[in-house]
């Protein structure tokens, strides 16, 4: 594949840029690099998935593909989405990267106030690219009756299953070129695209080298999918319900089946990018072991630890329960930053199921008080049901919403009952925060913790939706050695910022607050 751009192209780290003299004519060619670049760009797949380490050049190859078509087929355009507005414009996201690639090229121009690009072909029709956001459930609806020969996702994980195939069904053409989504993202073994491209990864979480490009076919009846090496073989399963439909409709039972491909791929494959940025191979060595295998050697399975105080697949539980948890009661958990790093986190739950989140950047005092006033209000929870983390700026909230409980993690031990002899008992853990941490990861594993779908696909920042920021500090929430008078413990909260790049588990820590009400009644909190 060779595009054409006649003027002085702009430094790219991922694509190979050649120079030709043409009649006098300087003439730069992008060409994407040989590995995972070219291997994308050649699918034919209907759904193709690019799954690769950091450091590909995943994105830049979406945005390539689509040049394959806008700038000489009429009628021909394409919407590439991320999860949010933020990601599109963020410094060196979506539309800086589309302003490197398509800047150059004749007779195109960047409108940024809609963020979309022209392409003018030669009988004065415009071709559009558009980049959009899909924050909200409900916003897939302001794509209907839309008609998208091309859709591309940037990391695809952060978008809920549903809104990939909403948005699958406005995939559609009436241009010539056979409509086509494109996707992106980073191994996530807990996301539901995992599922969707099981196939094409071994037992040890890594891309089987043999199936690297190859293509299945599949259909969907209801979250049901119906897999197959050809069309035949998927019709030949799912007739049942597809024969009648393709019957009366007079179309072929290609047009329900879908053709999809997964393509992998190693930051060596990215030369450019190793030329310009070779820190940037040093960066992804300096994580810890589950992120430089999921980052850096594009594994698909996570790392299992003993010193874990939420273990995997137990936490995992918490997303997927169907069961229904106790709901009896409604309690709100906080914890309070206001400037720096670390983020505002308030919990609303119902029981033991997290219902509502809201996640503050910075805040300043009275944005505190008013967002956990407010939650109150909307849910109807007394002042009694809230906590809040009382270490350092969170102190001031006594004096705002009186009879809230402050908790102080540093604080004494609660005592228990035990279950055997009835008695009062003080258990062996250094502090409060310690106790309830491993009181916390006891619960999960029992499956008495929920988080609702609403909660986990909401965004935690520009890179992480809820769900993937609880499973980022899970490994960082770890067991310390028990101190000489035989209590347990858990790492420094230093150690926890090393894990997690010099922030703190925000979610965890209000997650974890939870438990306090389980340890007293509630009209003997007081203040811990």
């Amino acid at each position: 594949m060779r595009l054409t751009i006649r003027q002085t192209a702009k430094k790219c780290r991922t694509s190979r840029y050649l120079n030709y003299r043409m009649m006098g004519e300087t003439i730069n060619c992008i060409r994407p690099q040989k590995g995972y670049q070219m291997k994308a760009l050649a699918s034919k797949a209907d759904i193709l998935i690019g799954g690769a380490a950091a450091g590909v050049g995943k994105t830049y190859c979406l945005l390539l593909d689509p040049l394959k078509h806008i700038s000489k087929v009429p009628g021909f355009g394409g919407v590439v989405f991320r999860r949010t507005t933020t990601q599109v414009k963020n410094e060196g996201g979506l539309w800086d990267t589309s302003m490197i690639l398509y800047s150059g090229l004749p007779n195109v121009r960047p409108r940024e106030s809609s963020l979309e690009w022209l392409f003018e072909l030669e009988d004065n029709r415009v071709n559009k690219i558009r980049f959009a956001h899909l924050e909200h459930e409900k916003n897939v609806l302001d794509w209907q009756g839309s008609q998208m020969a091309f859709i591309g996702f940037d990391e695809l994980t952060h978008f809920t299953e549903h809104m990939f195939f909403y948005l699958l069904s406005r995939n559609r053409s009436v241009c010539g070129v056979r409509p086509y989504v494109r996707a992106t993202c980073n191994p996530d073994p807990e996301s539901w695209v995992y599922k969707l491209i099981e196939w094409w990864i071994g037992e040890d979480g890594f891309p089987i080298a043999e199936r690297n490009g190859a293509v299945r076919y599949f259909t969907k009846k209801g979250s049901h999918y119906i897999w197959g090496d050809s069309v035949d073989e998927v019709y030949e399963q799912s007739a049942f319900f597809l024969a009648d439909i393709i019957r009366e409709s007079d179309l072929k039972k290609e047009h329900f089946i879908k053709s999809i491909s997964f393509v992998s791929g190693s930051i060596y494959d990215n030369k450019r990018l190793l030329e310009h940025d070779p820190s940037y191979l040093g960066n992804l060595l300096a994580q810890d072991e589950q992120t430089q295998l999921q980052l850096f050697k594009g594994n698909w399975k996570f790392v299992p630890s003993d010193l874990d105080i939420y273990k995997y697949p137990d936490f995992m539980g918490v997303f997927n329960n169907v069961y229904q948890t106790r709901t009896a009661d409604r309690y709100i958990t906080a914890d309070i930053a206001l400037e720096g790093s670390n983020k505002f986190v308030v919990g609303y739950w119902e029981g033991k199921s997290l219902e509502d989140i809201d996640i503050i950047d910075k805040s300043k005092g009275n944005e505190v008080i008013n967002t956990i006033v407010t939650m109150a209000q909307q849910y109807k929870v007394p002042n009694k049901n809230i906590v809040y983390d009382s270490d350092g700026v969170g102190g001031f909230i006594d004096g705002f919403i009186i009879g809230a409980v402050p908790f102080h993690g540093g604080g004494a031990v609660l005592p228990i009952k035990d279950p055997i002899s009835g008695k009062t008992i003080k258990e062996d853990y250094f502090n409060l925060k310690t106790q309830l941490y491993y009181r916390s990861g006891y619960a999960v594993s029992k499956g008495e913790y929920r988080i609702s779908e609403q909660v986990s696909m909401q965004m935690y920042d520009d890179k992480m939706t809820v769900r993937q920021r609880f499973l980022h500090e899970r490994k960082a929430i770890k067991k310390d050695k028990v101190d000489s008078d035989g209590k347990k413990r858990i790492i420094p909260k230093e150690q926890m910022k090393i894990m997690l790049n010099n922030q703190s588990p925000d979610l965890l820590d209000m997650f974890m607050m939870r438990e306090l009400f389980e340890l007293k009644p509630r009209f003997d909190l007081g203040a811990y």
